[in-house]
């Protein structure tokens, strides 16, 4: 398990290049000239080419993209063009309330869809279970920016109850959490209950029920936990799509989290925060596969890395 751990981050290193030579190369395709907003609407034609040469944007691409390599190695991004601030800490006070809001999220959907899945899975063929699958299609089928703006309207506009928008409290974390996870409590419902269903009809399921072994069981013991390995893949698929996808949430809220530095750093054409935050999402999704394939093993003590 150790060398597989070992082997896996170490092809993390080519995948990385290839993902900052792609993202630097279209970053820089992007309309617009951040030499001239970085200067300012009003400035003169020598301020702007100034500003272009302090910024290095009037080297060759190539002799960019090395000395943004060689920062990078160093844990250098350089500065935001917009604050003139370091990257690093633009993305520092950014990342923890994404990534609250993630682990919040994650956690009731997955839970939720879950129990809805294998309920279902259990009374297949009945109302519960098309009671169960309505509920999930629904889920799957609300626009998030429109349920956002529901929330909203219901609970801050309309009922007072909760606060429209920011980060602080717990209050803040209810109506961003359950637009984000939503769609990933449905997705949970229909994929547990189409794995759950498909494990138990596996022959050790019926021979464990013909030997007299208790429903309940058969159900959560054998039955869930065969089940549990696809389910692992899609929690971290999951996963990893709220942590570099909850853009619109963050942006409905008032989010003060990584999806709305995204969004500002393209209306800007902040070029080292825009580099560094999709270097950031690639590699968060690299390093989730990785945990989830170590997850496998635990899961199901059969499964063994070379």
């Amino acid at each position: 398990m150790f060398a597989f751990i070992i082997k896996r981050l170490l092809s993390i290193i080519p995948v990385i290049f290839v993902i900052s030579l792609i993202v630097f190369g279209f970053v820089r395709l992007l309309p617009g000239d951040p030499a001239r907003l970085a200067a300012g609407v009003d400035a003169d034609a020598e301020t702007v080419e100034a500003m272009r040469s302090q910024l290095g944007l009037d080297r060759p691409i190539w002799a960019q993209y090395v000395t943004f390599v060689e920062n990078a190695v160093h844990g250098d991004f350089g500065e935001s063009l917009k604050t003139r601030k370091p990257v690093s800490s633009e993305i520092g006070e950014r990342f923890m309330p994404t990534v609250w809001l993630t682990v919040f999220s994650m956690i009731w959907s997955t839970i939720l869809g879950l129990l809805i899945g294998v309920f279902s899975a259990v009374k297949r063929g009945r109302w519960q279970d098309y009671t169960g699958m309505v509920v999930a299609v629904s889920g799957i089928s609300f626009p998030v920016f429109w349920l956002g703006l529901l929330l909203i309207n219901l609970f801050s506009v309309r009922l007072g109850l909760l606060p429209t928008g920011g980060y602080g409290t717990a209050l803040h974390f209810i109506m961003p959490s359950f637009t984000l996870g939503v769609g990933v409590a449905a997705v949970m419902a229909r994929f547990s209950r189409s794995a759950f269903i498909e494990i138990s009809r596996e022959d050790y399921i019926r021979t464990a029920r013909a030997k007299g072994v208790p429903e309940r069981l058969v159900t959560w013991k054998h039955t869930l936990r065969n089940a549990l390995i696809p389910v692992i893949t899609m929690v971290g698929l999951q996963f990893g799509f709220l942590l570099g996808g909850s853009i619109v949430v963050e942006t409905v809220f008032s989010w003060p989290g990584l999806g709305r530095l995204l969004i500002d750093s393209v209306s800007y054409r902040d070029y080292p925060v825009l580099q560094a935050l999709i270097l950031l999402f690639s590699l968060e999704f690299i390093l989730i596969n990785l945990l989830v394939d170590v997850l496998y093993a635990f899961v199901n003590p059969e499964i063994r890395y070379s």
